[in-house]
């Protein structure tokens, strides 16, 4: 009975909060694309990790709070965690993009399933990630981080190693194509 009462209070707090947009074109942009019921998290790791949603015409982008999808008019805005910034990394060894909000269906990366050690430490020494990760089919990792801290992203792999800077505030961005290994 205590499942039952949080799933219905979860699904009000979704709906209050603006989940797909509150409107019934946002619903139905969802459940045509089989996204219906599906987290903000889960569809923004469904759809960065294939090329499906680019046949279907979906069209996505991940900000500080949200990700708002589209497609044909149709618009769903669906709020991200308050406590979870997604970041979106590119790493490169020729060729690359500017970028700020992920596309999750435009963003395209040079090394597609490639395998990368990812390290993120906060600026007071505590490791956030540890990992190994393989690129998706866009050439991405997306890694979920706590939102509003700084810290160091060191990825490496057989191609070389990058070390940059990050942050996860409102006015970081979401896409990082900057990561060149040597």
């Amino acid at each position: 009975m205590r499942s039952w009462v949080l799933s219905v209070s979860a699904a009000v707090l979704l709906l209050a909060s603006g989940c797909a947009g509150g409107s019934a074109e946002g619903e139905a942009l969802l459940r045509e694309h089989g996204l219906e019921g599906a987290s903000a998290e889960e569809v923004v790791e469904r759809l960065d990790r294939t090329h499906e949603d680019r046949a279907a015409g979906l069209a996505g982008s991940v900000t500080y709070d949200e990700v708002v999808l589209t497609d044909d008019g149709s618009e769903a805005v669906l709020p991200l965690p308050e406590d979870r910034f997604y970041l979106a990394v590119a790493p490169w060894t020729t060729t690359t993009h500017e970028c700020f909000h992920h596309s999750l269906s435009g963003c395209q990366g040079e090394l597609v399933g490639e395998e990368f050690d990812v390290r993120v430490t906060d600026d007071a020494g505590r490791v956030l990630l540890d990992r190994t990760l393989t690129s998706y089919e866009n050439g991405f990792v997306g890694l979920w981080l706590p939102k509003d801290i700084t810290g160091t992203l060191e990825i490496t792999s057989d191609a070389g190693t990058a070390t940059q800077q990050v942050s996860t505030s409102a006015d970081d961005p979401t896409c990082l194509t900057t990561m060149r290994l040597a």
